[in-house]
């Protein structure tokens, strides 16, 4: 289970019409861990909901700056957030997790949708004060729903970015065949931002020839549930360490049935995108249903299943637990 800490609320201010930034400094004797590119932490919200948000901006000690858009069918994380919170306000916070790092590379292309953005803006800021000669690509409905756009595009002697609209004809369905050239030696890319923008990212690099390991991605929203034939099925999950086994049936998760026979089970987001609950599996043939993992990592010999989300194509899996 990740380190909680404490965290108050030290301003709110807006960032486009949707997104409202949040900056967060450690109230400990202790100043609040340090973070590479990438990571994201857990807010534990007054109202009992747990979210996941990426950390971006420079990276300030002792500080986190953490960025939230209203969504419309919001489960009430980012309603709280825009209607609720106010500075002062203290959070717990989990420590940060990194499962969408930045690698060793010549050249780099970031590619962002939508409040995707967060992550990528953190790592633009670290790859230029590296001197990695690097792209961001930002897309985005209308420039007043951008965030950090003014940061962006006001960075010092040249623009960080360069910003898509889809209301100036700058859609990724346009624009990304465009962004995406043939990648130079060792050159990596990071895509951020909903499913189906990741899904069209992919499959152009691909196309532009760019291997697996050099496409990186992390989502914003869970992928598409799996067709309701997949979900009736029963299967049985076995703790590798005692022998334990039980039925997982399909109206409830993996995490549910160990939790309720007593298995702890560290839960944040329960939909496959914090990767907090990944274990290894000793065997079995893994459903894997997160957005966490890349396609590599899910072929691998040595996998490891999402309990919140994931199932089994087998009648039974073994788990490292």
């Amino acid at each position: 289970m990740n380190e909680m800490l404490e965290a108050r609320v030290d301003g709110l201010w807006c960032q486009g019409d949707k997104s409202l930034a949040v900056s967060l400094v450690g109230t400990g004797a202790a100043p609040l861990p340090a973070w590479q590119p990438g990571a994201h932490i857990d807010l534990h919200l007054p109202c009992g909901l747990i979210r996941q948000y990426s950390l971006t901006g420079p990276g300030e000690a002792n500080r986190y700056l953490i960025c939230v858009a209203r969504e419309a069918a919001s489960r009430g994380g980012s309603r709280y957030i825009h209607d609720t919170l106010r500075p002062g306000q203290r959070l717990m916070i989990s420590a940060p997790r990194n499962l969408f790092p930045l690698h060793p590379a010549g050249r780099v292309l970031l590619l962002a949708a939508g409040i995707g953005i967060t992550p990528l803006y953190a790592m633009a800021l670290r790859l230029k004060a590296a001197g990695t000669p690097f792209e961001l690509h930002y897309f985005v409905k209308s420039r007043r729903s951008a965030a950090f756009i003014a940061e962006l595009l006001e960075s010092g002697s040249e623009a960080l970015c360069t910003v898509h609209c889809s209301d100036e004809g700058g859609s990724p369905r346009h624009r990304l065949a465009q962004a995406i050239a043939a990648p130079q030696g060792n050159q990596h890319l990071y895509a951020c931002g909903p499913q189906g923008f990741m899904t069209a990212v992919a499959e152009t690099a691909r196309a532009k020839g760019w291997a697996a390991e050099q496409i990186h991605s992390e989502a914003f929203q869970p992928a598409a549930p799996a067709a309701a034939g997949m979900q009736d099925g029963t299967f049985t999950v076995t703790l590798g360490s005692t022998g334990e086994r039980w039925p997982v049936p399909g109206n409830k998760s993996i995490a549910q049935v160990l939790m309720e026979n007593g298995v702890a089970v560290p839960l944040s987001c329960e939909m496959g995108l914090c990767g907090a609950c990944l274990t290894p599996v000793i065997d079995g043939i893994i459903d894997h249903r997160d957005t966490v993992q890349s396609e590599q990592e899910k072929t691998a010999p040595t996998q490891h299943i999402a309990l919140c989300c994931s199932r089994s194509h087998s009648g039974e899996i073994v788990i490292d637990l």
